[in-house]
């Protein structure tokens, strides 16, 4: 079967109501910084029995602020969490009307669902991954080197509450870039902490000079 495409032209006219619903068990997407600075709001479903959430995950979440939220859903069985994102779809289409839905999963079994909220005149869609959004998936500009540098001074300037290791201070560093947080921005904050005297161990933990 040919692989359905959708049209950037009604999701991007509707981007300020657009509402990203994530099936959490059938998607975990490994990268959320493509979120920042987009007008989107995020709302994450796990199941009951999803008890640990990835601390980057977590990290790339919290820059979004109230535009995003987990949602663990009540009990197990089959198509639970299915049933509680089409809850808060119709609850949010009776408190936004005419915003766009978009479910991130793989699962089919919403496409019944999508079809009968077109007859409702509710926009929703579902597709297998964030990076199918439209317009998604297109490179933030790249921050000003005295953003860059900026950031580094922060943290060199601290007297305490530093990140004790790379992952937190790579996670640290893509908050305070924001929407810029590209992988060589990351890269060149972490090469001007070490020129400055912060040096990383095998294991990787981070040691700092005195402020």
């Amino acid at each position: 079967m040919a692989r359905r495409t959708i049209r950037a032209e009604p999701i991007a006219g509707q981007l300020k109501t657009s509402i990203i619903l994530i099936d959490f068990e059938n998607v975990q997407p490994k990268d959320l910084t493509s979120l920042r600075g987009r007008p989107f709001k995020t709302k994450v479903f796990c199941g009951a029995n999803q008890t640990k959430i990835p601390f980057d995950l977590a990290a790339e979440l919290q820059p979004l602020g109230p535009d995003a939220e987990y949602i663990r859903i009540q009990g197990t069985g089959r198509n639970a969490l299915d049933f509680h994102i089409a809850y808060y779809i119709g609850r949010l289409a009776a408190e936004s009307p005419g915003a766009t839905f978009l479910i991130v999963s793989k699962d089919t079994g919403f496409d019944p669902l999508i079809k009968h909220l077109k007859t409702q005149n509710i926009t929703c869609h579902r597709l297998p991954s964030l990076s199918d959004i439209p317009g998604l998936a297109s490179p933030p500009a790249p921050p000003s080197p005295d953003r860059i540098q900026k950031v580094a001074d922060s943290l060199l300037n601290r007297k305490d509450s530093r990140p004790r290791k790379l992952k937190t201070l790579t996670a640290f560093i893509k908050g305070q870039l924001n929407a810029r947080a590209t992988d060589a921005a990351v890269t060149d904050v972490v090469a001007r902490l070490t020129q400055a005297g912060m040096s990383t161990q095998p294991d990787g933990k981070l040691t700092w000079p005195s402020a």
